[in-house]
């Protein structure tokens, strides 16, 4: 009975916790051009609309709330093993573009590329990483599928980047650090990545050290500590952006949809005055 009760308690909070928070703004991001330019492994940024991407990006200290791994469509994949896997958990269309992802209340899934269409999304490209390890790291993630998604691991996440969140009993050791990490049987989205490119040596953040001779070393991180930021900072990944208004084109700034009504606010229009600043309308100068 209690253990009903229990789950009946968390069904109901992933309930909330996944509910839309109603963002009506428009992406940013032109899908189609995403879409046509996206590579096997390539990692998606995404900025959730979601309750509990609010919450990630608290923790994180970042617009990104989630990450996901771009592994093309279901024939491209090399690996039989590999492909085998996937087709346990997806059974759509095999020209479909897909990517793995660690889902709150799903778990590790295959999701169609095409349901981040209305989301602000940019790409994460791994600079000179060889096809051979292409392939591999996408093998790797789906070890992953089917896992649940680990709540511990995001509340220690909070624990460890912002000190005040203290109200967890102490009795809720962090897992963070724990010699056995690599072995969970539950995952998050960024260490899941993580874990994929570090298979084949590929650097996301690496700890780099320096010995009195000059020599430099490098180590893993821990990857239970990464989060969506940090593919977004790393100099090892080229960072894409397919904005809705496209800056690739010649003059683009001239197609912006500039507001030509003339309001502005009164407080702003008493700063333009006060500090003489010159009204430009087409054609003139007042």
């Amino acid at each position: 009975m209690l253990q009903r009760l229990k789950q009946w308690a968390w069904d109901k909070a992933v309930g909330v916790l996944l509910t839309d928070s109603n963002l009506e703004a428009l992406s940013p991001t032109n899908y189609s051009r995403l879409a046509f330019e996206i590579r096997p492994a390539d990692v998606l940024l995404v900025e959730g609309r979601f309750r509990v991407s609010n919450v990630i990006k608290m923790i994180t200290q970042s617009s990104w709330s989630h990450t996901a791994l771009y592994i093309g469509r279901l024939y491209d994949i090399q690996d039989s093993v590999a492909k085998a896997r996937i087709q346990q958990h997806y059974d759509g269309p095999p020209d479909e573009p897909l990517v793995i992802e660690s889902q709150l209340g799903q778990g590790t899934i295959v999701t169609p590329l095409k349901y981040y269409k209305e989301f602000h999304t940019r790409i994460c490209r791994p600079k000179g990483i060889s096809p051979e390890d292409i392939n591999k790291v996408i093998t790797h993630v789906t070890l992953f599928l089917g896992m649940a998604y680990d709540v511990r691991q995001l509340l220690d996440l909070a624990r460890f980047l912002i000190p005040w969140w203290t109200f967890m009993p102490r009795r809720w050791h962090s897992t963070l650090f724990e010699h056995n990490a690599k072995d969970a049987t539950k995952v998050v989205c960024s260490s899941m990545i993580a874990s994929a490119f570090a298979s084949v040596k590929f650097p996301v953040l690496p700890l780099i050290f320096q010995d009195e001779n000059k020599k430099f070393t490098i180590k893993e991180r821990n990857l239970r500590l990464f989060t969506p930021r940090d593919f977004d900072y790393s100099p090892y990944f080229e960072i894409i952006k397919y904005p809705l208004l496209g800056k690739d084109d010649i003059g683009f700034y001239r197609k912006l949809p500039w507001d030509e009504s003339g309001i502005i606010s009164e407080e702003a229009q008493k700063y333009l005055d006060a500090h003489d600043v010159l009204h430009v309308s087409e054609g003139s100068i007042n």
